[in-house]
């Protein structure tokens, strides 16, 4: 709990100096003398925000989830900083080191069967197969850590290509099941029925990951002399859930499209 707060108070903290930084933007990219000194050392720095969109999915769909029959994003936003360091005197290509403090987050509804599920029932914890209906919200306020090597592959447009890492200081998985049936245990055990607007909720938040990684690709165009528009794909390599989690028998993997803007110093 007390990492926790840290980290809750660190992204607050970064949050607003990175918003400090966007504010006076305007008269930085006007002192010639610090941009050429940047430029003389090879690097480039940018503040960047956007959103995102995506979620947490199996790959592939596994047989256990017959079909989606709603989808919300949710409004995930993100703001952050990158630091580019180029390689050549051609400025072509470059290392760059970002810091992102983001949202991800998606609401579904699906059709199941035999779906691993842990509920509450009248207090009771019951714990197997369930078919029916799923409510499912995920969240997750993460500082993200994305570390890529970048290509100049025209005067306006960078391409980047790397691994992130990520922390998550907080964290939602929880939902509530309807208009179906649990078997508890195994396929075959005994049969509790939720129908008309009988329902029962579950929560696998504490089961989720404070750790993750994966890769990111994206481009940046500079659309003028000091505004960027992104859009960078980030795709987790690691199960959302901690490896000691059973109940959900299939990884999910967080997959998500950040598109934004930036100002380029």
């Amino acid at each position: 709990m007390m990492m926790m707060r840290i980290m809750k108070k660190f992204s607050i903290s970064l949050g607003a100096l990175l918003i400090g930084s966007l504010m006076s933007m305007q008269a930085a990219v006007g002192n010639n003398k610090y941009s050429n000194l940047l430029s003389g050392m090879g690097l480039e720095y940018e503040v960047n925000a956007g959103t995102s969109i995506g979620g947490a999915s199996p790959l592939p769909l596994p047989a256990e989830i017959r079909h989606i029959d709603s989808y919300n994003p949710k409004l995930n936003l993100q703001i952050g900083a990158t630091v580019t360091k180029w390689l050549d005197a051609d400025k072509v290509w470059g290392a760059a080191v970002g810091v992102r403090l983001e949202s991800r987050g998606m609401e579904t509804k699906a059709r199941v069967k035999n779906y691993g599920m842990e509920i509450l029932d009248n207090q009771k914890k019951l714990s197997g197969r369930w078919t029916g209906s799923v409510h499912t919200k995920y969240q997750s306020q993460q500082l993200v850590f994305p570390v890529t090597a970048v290509f100049r592959a025209h005067p306006r447009l960078k391409i980047n290509l790397g691994p992130y890492l990520a922390y998550a200081f907080s964290n939602d998985f929880n939902g509530y099941v309807y208009d179906g049936y649990l078997r508890e245990g195994n396929p075959t055990g005994d049969k509790y029925v939720f129908e008309d607007d009988s329902k029962a909720s579950y929560d696998f938040g504490s089961e989720l990951r404070h750790f993750q990684w994966g890769m990111q690709t994206g481009v940046a165009w500079t659309a003028y002399r000091h505004l960027l528009v992104n859009a960078n794909l980030t795709w987790g390599c690691n199960d959302i859930f901690k490896s000691s989690f059973k109940t959900v028998s299939f990884n999910l993997y967080p997959i998500y499209l950040n598109v934004g803007f930036g100002y380029l110093f």
